[in-house]
């Protein structure tokens, strides 16, 4: 009884490991009953003590007709936050849904950055609705930010900023911050940016140091030690890796001429590198930036154009194939083997390709150790391919009774490994010199590398060696 008791914990544990952080299937149900018999009341005592993130996955989990129900019933207690954690082409969907009372109080409460994001990649006429609810002062700072291009540091800062000048003490600052109004101070800030007269940010001074100074202390005498400023028109991409790089908690924007304009925190820098990873991810399987939200017209979009790629790397290495019909037809041992070849050297070329592709995605690979990087993939393979040479060698022989096949086999294993390697690290390089994205196109193109090497080295050998 006692081992079956120990069993149950066991289970019990493992299961709320799995769990963890996740919506439980039974507060989905529950939520979805409350809409089904339209009790606010009872939905509301659901909702309210799920965050903002968990309420964004309730909301995409659940179907469209299911998700309008659910907003119109909880509209009055719908909060900004929700919006902004939602997945883009859902958001569009629970803006529409939201009456402009309930839009207007939820955008009010949220930081320009925030606002920003939200609005960005609606349609004219709902940005235009968002725009109209914010106050004069909000709008402005919102429609400056819409000029900035897209993807750069003037679109992801907010402009919301806590600053002082160099010459103030700890006490005056502390004095500044308590006479402020509320609403004129972010929401979350965890620093305080010194500028000089002519708003030039020189350094940040942490909340931290700031409340365990004495009064009388000079702020440029508690700076924080790493400090870097961000222009304006500068990628996000680059700002996020600036951030991983540096292990900033906030950084300023400043404009051309270096004046101060913005703030850009960690929180949306994270958000631009899970981004970042997460295109990576999808492009190199060649699904484009879709998600489970989208329709299925959408997805089928994004992925049509690299399965005809496919389709056209898969017609160049038959061509190659038939170029050997004649050997395959008087060695069908062949047509079993050659797959192996191919397949060995593709999932090769993939591993590298994806170290690569994130490598240069992180500044790792430059051209100070691009060849080492070559050099090393193409060893890694030739070890690899050396190993599974032998072990297809002895397959050949002992399945096929025959030590000639076995040794053709081999060498087109080896060869096709090392190109692999080869390929996998130099294509994504050679992509990202002339301005193509290696996560997008390396794919394709090192597939089918292997794909003809493969079948070329083994066919090639085996009808110079059998024949």
């Amino acid at each position: 009884m006692s081992e079956q008791i120990e069993d149950l914990e066991l289970a019990t544990g493992e299961d709320a490991e799995r769990q963890a952080y996740k919506l439980e299937p039974k507060t989905v149900a529950s939520v979805l009953y409350a809409v089904d018999i339209d009790d606010r009341e009872k939905l509301t005592e659901l909702m309210d003590p799920l965050h903002a993130a968990d309420i964004a996955d309730l909301l995409e989990q659940i179907n469209a007709f299911d998700r309008s129900r659910l907003v119109r019933l909880y509209d009055r207690e719908f909060d900004g936050e929700i919006l902004s954690e939602l997945d883009e082409s859902i958001r569009e969907e629970v803006i529409a849904v939201l009456t402009p009372q309930v839009l207007s109080q939820a955008v009010r409460d949220m930081d320009s950055d925030d606002v920003v994001d939200l609005i960005e990649d609606l349609e004219d006429d709902q940005q235009e609705a968002i725009l109209e609810v914010l106050e004069d002062a909000d709008r402005v700072a919102v429609e400056q930010a819409l000029n900035w291009p897209e993807y750069s540091a003037g679109r992801l800062m907010q402009r919301e900023v806590v600053m002082a000048p160099e010459h103030w003490t700890v006490g005056q600052a502390i004095d500044h911050l308590r006479g402020t109004a509320e609403e004129d101070l972010p929401d979350q800030f965890y620093h305080i940016v010194m500028v000089d007269p002519r708003l030039h940010p020189v350094g940040n001074v942490t909340l931290g140091k700031l409340m365990r100074s004495k009064r009388a202390t000079p702020l440029r005498d508690i700076l924080e030690e790493t400090f870097q400023i961000i222009p304006a028109m500068r990628d996000e991409g680059d700002v996020a890796y600036a951030f991983n790089q540096y292990h900033l908690i906030s950084a300023p924007v400043v404009d051309d001429e270096g004046r101060l304009i913005g703030v850009i925190t960690i929180d949306d820098a994270m958000a631009v590198l899970d981004e970042e990873h997460e295109e990576d991810i999808l492009r190199l399987a060649g699904v484009g930036e879709g998600s489970l939200s989208d329709r299925v017209v959408e997805t089928t979009k994004q992925r049509l154009p690299w399965l005809a790629v496919n389709l056209v790397t898969a017609i160049a290495a038959s061509m190659v194939i038939s170029q050997f019909e004649a050997a395959i037809a008087q060695i069908v041992a062949l047509a079993v083997l050659m797959p192996i070849v191919a397949s060995m050297g593709g999932n090769a070329g993939t591993q590298s390709l994806t170290v690569a592709v994130r490598a240069i995605a992180t500044k790792d690979l430059t051209g100070s150790n691009v060849w080492r990087v070559i050099r090393r993939e193409c060893l890694v393979g030739l070890v690899n391919g050396v190993i599974f040479a032998l072990v297809m060698g002895v397959v050949g022989i002992i399945w096929f009774g025959s030590p000639a096949l076995g040794y053709v086999i081999a060498v087109a294993m080896v060869i096709n490994m090392v190109v692999a390697g080869l390929a996998g690290t130099g294509i994504p390089i050679l992509l990202e010199r002339v301005g193509v994205d290696p996560a997008l196109a390396s794919g394709a193109f090192v597939t089918t590398v292997t794909d003809v090497v493969g079948f070329f080295a083994f066919l090639g050998l085996a009808a110079a060696v059998l024949l």
